[in-house]
């Protein structure tokens, strides 16, 4: 796992070398002043002239100036380091997410998905940060103390062998006991945050209904559920802090002890008062390290579960698989299924989709009826391989869909959704999703057909009107106009309407439909609708039952011969009286 994520640090190695050679400097100094200290103050002790203190005592400030230098330096590239690397992450993570099939993004759910590319790669990005500057600091600082401390003290550094394996053994039983209730807290960060997007999403929904009480409930208690694994997982960590306290003041009674004791017996023979300063300075850079070193370990335990979960998401292989050398141009509408069988997931017991065979020749209007999860929005998905199938086969131009390039057989097929969302941005800047070099004219155009031509020369600024974040300044029905003009400057082979007019009113919707066949006559247009007027003229109609294809055929065909959909006219029309528009 670190050797995977180590290989996101690409162009920002330089600053993360310069970082662990500035951390060593400052090792490397901060270990020898000490020992430098302790023999001038022996010198001062034995009688040195003033000239030779003033000359350590000036090569004592050059010291810890490089010292300070070297630590303020490793801050600076360890921080561009650290954000380099974080940012190298999410723009990979986003980026094999964009390679996703449905069945992929199901498996994590949106929210967890938001999680792991902002709160997981900032807990990874702060342990890299400590890994190159405390991770490399504390060690090496530990490793010259205790170099120093046995040459400066003898058989006094024997408390550091006591005190170290004590400390190490500690630490690895608090991280034993953090991490699973680490593991439970990022669970729950995830069924959090699905719950705010749920909420905010819905807030029209949760303030018609009055229900901001018991969302506020339901957040509350999620919150609490995190506040107490949180706290129980800081309680185990808290653990650091005493036991640290106990090896530092073990060490620090210990050097002054049994060292003033050698001190004055051997008269400074073995022991002098430099030597034990030294001795209670080194000793306190060993403990500091080790307790550094503790911080560490508490991140990365934190960090390690982030960790983990960034590399599901990067390990993750898009269910939807290309040939070698895909096919890049769709020859026409034409969509044959045969025997296609599907269910969303290999672990489902029902198919979505049984038996499914149908023939649609290109430029054919089809209409698709049925009730709600009768399978209509799934059997539209496969045909862009938003999902493959689970058995059968599907064709597009008279080859199989998985021949093809991903890009160009979604860029042959264009889907408008009940849903449809507008980003932020202008009506201009919204269009252009369907075709990026698009002129004014040709926005205009598909404006006009989509009938929502009306609507927009009645704003101030027009086609440069802004839209806000998810369309909130326009209506369900404009928005939809918008995502089929949208849709239709893709100039698209297929066009799949999902319940997509639902929100205009049906001469609106005639109107559409009317320019659907003087104006993209050769394009395949599949529209799943409720009402019966909005497909009674279809070149062929099929109704959807239980993921099955219950009846197929023409509007007078399918009254003599479908009780479903005689039932659906007679209780839309009032028994055929009502204008069949």
């Amino acid at each position: 796992m670190l050797k995977k994520l180590a290989g996101y640090v690409q162009e920002y190695k330089l600053p993360t070398v310069l970082t662990l050679l500035f951390i060593t400097g400052e090792a490397v100094i901060e270990t020898i002043i000490p020992f430098m200290t302790a023999n001038l103050v022996n010198e001062i002790k034995g009688g040195a002239d003033m000239s030779n203190i003033i000359r350590v005592g000036l090569i004592l400030v050059v010291m810890a100036f490089a010292s300070l230098a070297c630590g303020g330096l490793a801050g600076f590239t360890s921080a561009k380091a650290s954000a380099g690397f974080a940012k190298n992450l999410r723009k990979n993570m986003f980026h094999k997410i964009q390679g996703y099939s449905f069945e992929n993004i199901d498996k994590f759910s949106s929210s967890s998905l938001v999680t792991r590319m902002t709160t997981d790669v900032t807990n990874v990005q702060m342990s890299f940060m400590m890994m190159i500057r405390i991770a490399i600091r504390s060690p090496l600082m530990l490793i010259f103390s205790v170099i120093m401390a046995f040459y400066m003290g003898g058989s006094l550094a024997i408390s550091f062998v006591i005190v170290i394996p004590v400390l190490a053994f500690g630490l690895i039983m608090v991280t034993k006991f953090a991490m699973p209730a680490f593991h439970r807290v990022f669970k729950k960060y995830d069924r959090l945050n699905e719950s705010i997007e749920e909420n905010v999403r819905a807030m029209r929904v949760v303030k018609g209904f009055s229900r901001e009480e018991y969302e506020k409930e339901k957040f509350g208690k999620a919150s609490e559920n995190i506040r107490k694994d949180f706290t129980k997982a800081e309680k185990i960590v808290a653990l650091n802090n005493p036991l640290m306290n106990i090896c530092l003041n073990f060490n620090m009674v210990f050097v002054m002890w049994v060292g003033s004791k050698i001190a004055i017996e051997s008269a400074g023979t073995v022991l002098d008062v430099g030597q034990l300063s030294a001795m209670l300075t080194y000793g306190m850079q060993v403990l500091m390290s080790l307790m550094m070193l503790s911080m560490i370990f508490v991140m990365l335990t934190l960090s390690a579960e982030s960790a983990r979960r960034i590399c599901e998401v990067l390990d993750e292989e898009s269910s939807l698989k290309e040939k070698e050398a895909p096919l890049t141009k769709v020859a026409d509408g034409s969509i044959d299924f045969e025997n296609v069988n599907f269910k969303y997931s290999a672990k489902a017991e029902k198919n979505a989709l049984s038996d499914i065979n149908l023939h649609i020749h290109s430029g054919m209007t089809v209409g698709v009826i049925g009730g709600t999860g009768s399978g209509k929005s799934s059997l539209v998905q496969l045909i862009p391989r938003l999902y493959d199938v689970t058995e059968g086969v599907i064709r597009v131009g008279g080859i199989n869909v998985k021949e093809y390039e991903l890009s160009s057989l979604r860029d042959a097929v264009a889907m408008v959704l009940q849903k449809n969302l507008l980003f932020s941005g202008t009506i201009k800047e919204n269009l252009r999703w369907g075709n990026e070099n698009a002129t004014d004219e040709e926005l205009e155009d598909a404006c006009r057909l989509a009938q929502a031509d009306e609507f927009i020369n009645t704003f101030p600024e027009g086609y440069d009107t802004k839209i806000e974040q998810g369309g909130t300044n326009v209506s369900g029905g404009q928005k939809q106009r918008l995502c089929i003009a949208r849709a239709l400057l893709k100039k698209p082979k297929i066009l799949i309407l999902d319940d997509s007019t639902s929100a205009v009113d049906t001469k609106t919707d005639a109107k559409i439909r009317a320019g659907f066949e003087a104006y993209i006559p050769d394009t395949t247009k599949i529209i799943i609708a409720q009402r019966i007027t909005s497909v009674m003229h279809a070149d062929l109609i099929i109704i959807m039952e239980n993921g099955r294809i219950s009846a197929a055929g023409k509007h007078e065909e399918l009254l003599m011969s479908s009780e479903i959909y005689k039932e659906i006219y007679e209780q839309q029309t009032k028994g055929g009286t009502e204008n069949e528009a």
